[in-house]
């Protein structure tokens, strides 16, 4: 655990114990055992058994618990760029805070070095819940950056070809974009409700920096709204395009058999059967029935060019 000295303002690092009155701690427990759990959160701090259980099971939803002497917090982090999340289990005290994960968190690691080397970031516990939702946060944005970079790619792979297979990609992005705009939409309520109520263990000043994240996680969801419809115009552009191409392709083919059909009539005409077709004995009659043809061709050329359809 990372233990915070008021009389030095020094962190640093120690084996788990409660604090003192003049001292602010932050544990961060990561794939913990039941027992260790019971022993951080029941016998060292004294947290409520709903807690425990929480904690210890870490399948819950976005969430705020008040207590006696504690606050839970359930929250989420991106881990890939594949949308991804993991819950944490956060338990605010007076002089603590002890968060919990199944999986290692970076955001986690790097925190930790920042408040080794920032002096007076641990003051107070209102101070670490901060820089952990902040954390999370920021990991929403630039997630919302990779998946808009993602639909661009997309969109241009479209426009080349209609005919790509995309809708699988597109229908798999939907879906982690709703699962993760459902849990954005849960945890704006919390922020809301830090920022707006008069929260305990942490300072006065510092509803502006709850208030900062909520501004933040209120553009990530209408950045997700806007993913969301984008995605589905994509999918209606690509049906569109297709069926504008597939169109086309018709409207040759029917031009072209439409050229085509009085020629056949003619060669079918004369290659029936029969044993008196005047025009056989014709001495140039195989070159007249070409220039016929030919003259049909023409027609029906500038007919089309006339009515558009060339």
């Amino acid at each position: 655990m990372l233990l915070y000295e008021q009389s030095t303002g020094k962190v640093s690092r120690t084996d788990i114990r409660r604090p003192n009155d003049n001292e602010t701690v932050w544990i961060h427990l990561v794939d913990a055992r039941p027992e260790d759990v019971e022993f951080t959160l029941r016998d060292t701090f004294g947290c409520h058994p709903l807690v425990v259980e929480d904690c210890i099971k870490l399948n819950q939803r976005p969430k705020m618990d008040r207590y006696k002497d504690h606050i839970f917090i359930t929250f989420f982090a991106l881990t890939d760029k594949n949308l991804a999340t993991e819950e944490i289990g956060i338990v605010i005290g007076r002089n603590y805070v002890v968060s919990i994960s199944k999986k290692p968190l970076l955001m986690m690691d790097a925190l930790s070095e920042h408040f080794l080397k920032m002096e007076g970031s641990m003051a107070h516990p209102g101070g670490i819940l901060y820089r952990i939702l902040d954390r999370c946060v920021d990991d929403y944005t630039s997630i919302i950056n990779l998946v808009e970079d993602r639909m661009d790619r997309m969109e241009r792979t479209v426009f080349r070809n209609p005919y790509v297979r995309v809708a699988q990609e597109i229908f798999q992005l939907k879906r982690m974009i709703h699962h993760l705009r459902r849990i954005i939409v849960e945890e704006k309520t919390i922020l809301g409700a830090i920022s707006h109520q008069n929260f305990p263990y942490m300072k006065q000043e510092a509803d502006v920096y709850f208030i900062d994240i909520y501004d933040h996680i209120s553009r990530v969801i209408d950045s997700l709204d806007i993913f969301r419809e984008s995605l589905t115009g994509l999918l209606e552009l690509q049906m569109s395009m297709k069926s504008d191409r597939m169109n086309e392709t018709m409207k040759t083919l029917t031009v072209m058999s439409s050229i085509f059909l009085p020629l056949i009539f003619v060669v079918g005409l004369y290659g029936m059967n029969f044993k008196f077709i005047p025009e056989l004995s014709w001495d140039y009659g195989y070159a007249y029935v070409w220039i016929v043809m030919i003259c049909i061709t023409l027609l029906m050329y500038r007919i089309f060019k006339w009515k558009k359809w060339l």
